[in-house]
């Protein structure tokens, strides 16, 4: 999801007009509320009396007071800071110091603890380094992939963590790519109908079993004729495109059913739930519950319907070993993962929220507003808006726990990753709130304590030597980007909708033709696009598209009759001219398939989001000239600019 798909900077065009603020505004103001925002058109939309109501009800705002004082300081390396008082400050490390008013400069960067010598409550102080993680002169090319579509002959049915390792080595060692972007991997509810949309996870911190490859789960070789019936099915599933995600998941279940029960254990899986601890545990057990009770924890019986109720534990002790095989389906997952990233960089993709009926949502449900949800307003490519029916984090209680949720999330997501793309990054600093069934048009920003965020965004990056890019298309604050590039975040600049052509695009940046939510370079020459979004009756731009379509005609120097392989190459050569740290092709292009992965604003059955595989096999992709001529031009085209460059393997950091 994108959030808009223009460049819009939000802050142009007509005026906020200058009015008093009421008590009621001013006060709502305290708890982060916007009074109203420019839209994309330039356009002043204040905050409605009834959304105010509904959202500062959603947050359990105190209706006469504001906020009370966080305990949570962010500070830069370096830097100093000046205290309140003496305290102690406990290091992450353990060492103790003693300080007066003002924060020594020499002080580590990490997670420490200032306890006040007035008897105060302790503060958790972050020390973030400056910027984030990013190597000297990196220039690298890579694909941009969704996994799940990703299919080789040895899939069963959808693209797995062994096709992403094939796609990592191809990409890597025949092609030179320096790294390889996919879609987020992180876990959905193991319980039919599975969630086909990537964004819409039921955790954050952990992944989905569905890319799991069962035959590199030990012990998967000496039950092979026993599997084998369970893998031929899987197998027959690829010759369809559209991708069952409930067959696939029951096929891959009793496969790992039978190879669970033959687990005599591992040291290394005990170090893995050692190392993971109570939040796994959390994280197994509700999967547990969920397949005992059904999706959706908000209909299960009272008792176990909060994380922290006696009768949850009572549960996870009578279903252990279920409990203790969710957990071991996640050290596979992540062993596996450990595998597929040795020979490239893979950057992962946080998506803006989770499931209001997931793992996270349960465990995290004190500081997560209720009766409301995260989207974007109308602009003018998403004219009514978009609503994603996520639940966002209330500001004043994440700052509460110590950004605790935030942290874990952004640390679990960076393991075994080089660089994370954080979808929407404007939700760091604000995130638009839509009262329920109220529509995208009587939503309201709220803000968010975006230096402290960012503080911990940079202090994670730098422990993962993690490269970290912002999606900032749609409704963008120009001082956030520039704050964004100050902090080494990686820009996310796209061809369909920058003004200027590639060239002119700045260094700290990620560029690419195009996103799931937008057309592919085959859909958007050839009309078809278009042509599904008037059938589907979604009342699109019309007029940009086509003009979109002609400035890279000229901006390419095509023919408007050009075959599509030629305009397939043409773009990626145009592309390769950004002088961006990185620059990106889909798996789509490079395989000339017309239909994107994600229709914004549709749902099944009007079409199949995030549920179309390539039309091909990675076998094939291999062989296919038109991949190799994209990968060509973008190697090539950025060598000639400078020596390329790559986030080795050996940067993405562990976790």
């Amino acid at each position: 999801m994108t959030g808009g798909a223009g460049r819009s900077a939000g802050a142009g065009g007509q005026a906020r007009p200058r009015r008093r603020a009421t008590a009621a505004a001013r006060h709502a103001r305290l708890w982060g509320m916007a009074d109203g925002y420019t839209d994309a058109l330039g356009r002043w939309q204040p905050t409605p009396e009834a959304t105010r109501t509904a959202v500062l009800a959603a947050m359990g705002a105190d209706p006469d007071a504001p906020p009370a004082p966080a305990p949570v300081r962010v500070v830069r390396r370096g830097r100093g800071a000046r205290l309140p008082g003496p305290a102690e400050l406990i290091l992450e490390d353990g060492g103790r110091r003693r300080v007066a008013d003002h924060l020594p400069s020499d002080v580590p960067t990490g997670y420490h603890e200032l306890r006040p010598d007035d008897d105060g409550a302790p503060v958790l102080l972050v020390v973030a380094p400056a910027r984030c993680h990013l190597p000297p002169a990196l220039r690298a090319w890579g694909w941009a992939a969704q996994l799940y579509a990703a299919r080789s002959e040895a899939s069963w049915g959808i693209g797995d963590l062994g096709d992403l390792r094939r796609l990592a080595g191809w990409s890597a060692e025949a092609l030179g790519a320096g790294m390889l972007l996919v879609n987020p991997l992180h876990a959905d509810t193991p319980v039919p109908p599975l969630e086909a949309s990537p964004y819409f996870p039921s955790s954050r911190r952990y992944r989905n079993l569905l890319y799991l490859r069962v035959e590199d789960v030990p012990g998967a070789p000496a039950l092979g004729p026993a599997l084998e019936p369970l893998a031929a099915a899987g197998r027959a599933l690829n010759r369809e495109r559209r991708i069952d995600r409930d067959a696939v998941f029951a096929l891959k279940r009793e496969a790992l059913d039978r190879l669970w029960a033959r687990f005599a254990g591992d040291p290394a899986f005990d170090r893995y739930l050692e190392g993971q601890g109570p939040a796994l545990t959390a994280f197994a057990t509700f999967c547990a519950l969920a397949e005992r009770h059904g999706r959706g924890w908000r209909a299960w019986p009272a008792a176990y319907r909060r994380p922290d109720h006696p009768e949850v534990a009572r549960f996870a002790a009578e279903t252990a070993a279920r409990v203790r095989f969710f957990a071991w389906g996640q050290w596979l997952l992540d062993q596996q993962l450990a595998a597929a990233v040795g020979r490239l960089a893979v950057m992962q993709d946080l998506p803006i929220g989770v499931d209001p009926d997931g793992a996270d949502a349960w465990a995290w449900q004190d500081v997560l507003a209720a009766g409301v949800s995260v989207g974007a307003p109308p602009d003018e490519f998403n004219t009514r808006g978009q609503d994603w029916g996520l639940p966002p984090f209330i500001p004043h209680r994440l700052r509460a726990v110590r950004y605790g949720p935030f942290i874990e999330t952004i640390r679990a997501t960076l393991r075994h990753a080089g660089g994370l793309r954080i979808d929407h990054v404007m939700g760091l600093f604000r995130l638009f709130w839509i009262p329920r069934g109220a529509g995208p048009a009587a939503g309201c920003y709220v803000h968010y304590a975006a230096d402290e965020i960012l503080g911990i965004v940079a202090l994670e990056s730098e422990r993962a030597r993690a490269v970290i890019v912002g999606e900032d298309l749609g409704t963008v604050e120009p001082e956030a980007r520039a704050k964004l590039a100050r902090l080494a975040v990686l820009s996310y600049r796209l061809l369909w909708f920058e003004p200027d052509p590639p060239a002119a695009y700045p260094r700290l940046a990620l560029a690419a033709v195009t996103t799931h939510d937008n057309p592919t370079v085959a859909g958007l020459w050839s009309g078809a696009d278009l042509r599904t979004q008037e059938r589907l009756g979604l009342a699109p731009n019309a007029a940009g598209i086509r003009a979109i379509r002609s400035r890279l005609a000229g901006w390419a120097g095509l023919d408007e009759a050009a075959p599509l392989e030629e305009v397939a190459v043409a773009t990626h050569r145009l592309l390769a001219e950004a002088p961006s740290a990185i620059v990106t092709a889909t798996l789509e292009d490079a395989l000339l398939v017309e239909e994107r992965p994600n229709v914004p604003a549709t749902t099944p059955p009007q079409w199949p989001n995030w549920s179309l595989a390539l039309p091909r096999p990675l076998e094939e992709l291999e062989r296919a000239p038109l991949a190799r001529a994209i990968a060509g031009a973008l190697a090539r085209r950025r060598r000639r600019r400078a020596r390329a460059g790559t986030i080795p393997p050996g940067d993405a950091g562990s976790g």
